[in-house]
């Protein structure tokens, strides 16, 4: 796959070795087999106008699936799904909401600007009439964490209204929640997938969050960008409410004020143990049209089978779903071509697979998962991991790729999720080979390690590595930490909008630097007897025990 002059060593580093190999590098180089064209050349195929931005279940996706398919038969793969397959059926419910009223009480709550609403009910109709709302905070149940912000409260029926985060991401120094969950690391109770699985769990009838931008981690627009469409898997395992969706910050305020609540004194008083659900005097009432279709998407999967142990996998992801077309923008365009996020990281993989193919074959087999559904809520990963064609416990790694930099040569590589396990310092090593340092994540309280398709495979206890731009400010060879700053701040205005498509300006050498990092990892792990594991501190780390039998 990848041969530098330096080869990895194939013990893991020890946590002292990592500091070591973080310090002093040497000048930053890539030479690799990752082409900066051949990534450029892909995204824009991708994410051109002719596959309509590869929404789930439109002629957009059969395009993309049947190019991606064969891309990876020209590199010389083989079908990696069962009995031959290239692809795995993910049964999808496409839902949505027209216009219609939403009110609390009498006051009017405008679609778009001061809620946003979504169903992944197939329905053709949604209709609340005077729901009581109840204010349960974060909405946390953590026993282990002797922490429960329900406290035996009754929501069937109701719409529970929880604020984004946890417990202790606004809570200063000496609060008694202060590191509770992690501090600024959000934990997975703090995203909305989880407060909408609680809210369901417990019989709500609808689910709301409070926008806030810096708790959510993006702004109002992202929020509204999917403009009324959500996707489910057809079958779900859990139930699901019959409305979910977000409050805007300011017309939360407004909504808690006409209770005699004062929203910024509740979000103190939700940092506490003993804070208790807490009932709004507005009812909730919404009549909104709603249409449904049902649609079997596809993953794509391909292989290259290992020599001497080939039941054992290493496996590479990405997703290559975007979001389809939508509202036209100021330039009359509509389509939202997800070229960086991610038909970029959809190029790094296909780069990876051709390297791959022309090396020597590997002791254990690579395994390349383009997944569907990921702007959905990781539908394509999660239906892979909960129907796995490669047993989780004979997996040794997902290394996945999800938004990539695309303003040139980096000092650093970005890691989402630093201190989960020891991947990282297998990461560090191959780094320190491009005279490159790995730099945690800047901001880990917007939860980024949650909501990637790897996650869908580290709940099943895989050892997962996530290299996500978006996770800070890339230190550049060109301005530094400043001008990476600055290419994050303007990929973010794109960020699920019609604006996210492919430059000739891009610079991809760093994008090719660090889809060769991922690659190096790969490849060691793929000839060796190494198990990588979680740290101590990982909530997977048990997980992946449970299956330790397998891997004797």
């Amino acid at each position: 796959m990848i041969r530098h002059a330096l080869a990895l060593s194939l013990a893991l580093l020890s946590s002292s070795a990592m500091a070591q190999a973080a310090a002093a590098p040497d000048p930053v180089r890539y030479d690799g087999p990752i082409s900066p064209d051949r990534l450029s050349a892909d995204v824009r195929t991708l994410a051109s106008d002719a596959f309509g931005g590869r929404a789930p279940g439109t002629p957009g996706e059969a395009k993309t699936i049947n190019w991606l398919i064969a891309q990876f038969k020209a590199a010389g793969l083989q079908p990696g799904g069962r009995a031959g397959s290239w692809t795995q059926d993910v049964p999808l419910v496409r839902t949505q909401l027209g216009q219609g009223t939403v009110t609390a009480g009498t006051v009017p709550l405008a679609q778009g600007r001061d809620v946003y609403l979504s169903t992944v009910r197939p329905v053709d109709r949604v209709a609340v009439a005077n729901a009581p709302m109840v204010f349960v905070g974060y909405g946390v149940s953590a026993p282990e964490r002797q922490w429960d912000d329900f406290k035996g409260v009754d929501l069937k029926g109701k719409v529970a209204v929880f604020l984004v985060n946890d417990p202790d991401f606004e809570a200063a120094a000496g609060e008694p929640v202060a590191g509770k969950f992690g501090n600024k690391r959000m934990t997975y109770y703090g995203r909305w997938t989880y407060k909408f699985e609680e809210a369901a769990r417990r019989g709500a009838v609808a689910a709301l969050i409070v926008h806030d931008t810096p708790g959510a981690g993006y702004g109002w627009q992202t929020v509204t960008a999917p403009a009324g469409e959500n996707y489910d898997v057809a079958a779900p395992r859990a139930p699901r409410v019959l409305l979910q969706g977000w409050l805007e910050g300011g017309a939360a305020t407004k909504l808690f004020a006409a209770s005699g609540l004062d929203l910024a004194k509740q979000r103190v008083a939700a940092r506490r143990a003993d804070f208790r659900p807490v009932p709004l005097t507005p009812a909730f009432s919404a009549t909104l049209p709603a249409s449904f279709t049902r649609a079997v998407s596809r993953n794509v999967l391909a292989k290259l089978p290992g020599t001497t142990h080939a039941d054992e996998v290493v496996m590479f992801g990405a997703h290559w779903d975007a979001y389809g077309a939508g509202k036209s923008d100021a330039r009359g365009k509509t389509i939202r071509p997800g070229a960086n996020d991610d038909a970029l990281g959809v190029a790094g993989l296909l780069e990876i697979a051709r390297a791959a193919a022309k090396a020597p074959r590997p002791q254990r087999s690579l395994v390349f998962g383009l997944w569907t559904g990921e702007e959905r809520g990781l539908l394509g990963s999660e239906t892979y991991a909960a129907d796995p064609v490669y047993p989780a416990a004979k997996t040794v790694a997902n290394l996945t790729l999800d938004i990539l930099q695309t303003a040139g040569p980096s000092k650093d590589v970005m890691l989402v999720g630093d201190g989960q396990n020891q991947l990282e310092r297998m990461l560090v090593q191959a780094a320190r080979a491009q005279g490159r340092v790995v730099t945690p994540e800047a901001l880990p309280e917007r939860g980024l390690f949650y909501r990637a398709d790897h996650f869908s495979l580290a709940r099943r206890g895989v050892p997962t590595l996530l290299l996500m731009a978006i996770s800070g400010a890339p230190d550049l060879v060109a301005g530094g930490r400043a001008a990476g700053q600055a290419w994050l701040d303007g990929y973010m205005t794109c960020y699920h909008q019609t604006c996210d498509e492919w430059s000739a300006d891009w610079d991809l050498r760093g994008a090719a630097a660090d889809v060769g990092l991922i690659a190096q990892v790969g490849e060691t792990l793929a000839n060796s007897r190494l198990w990588p594991d979680w740290n101590a501190t990982s909530e997977f780390k048990a997980i992946r025990a449970e299956s330790a039998a397998a891997r004797r």
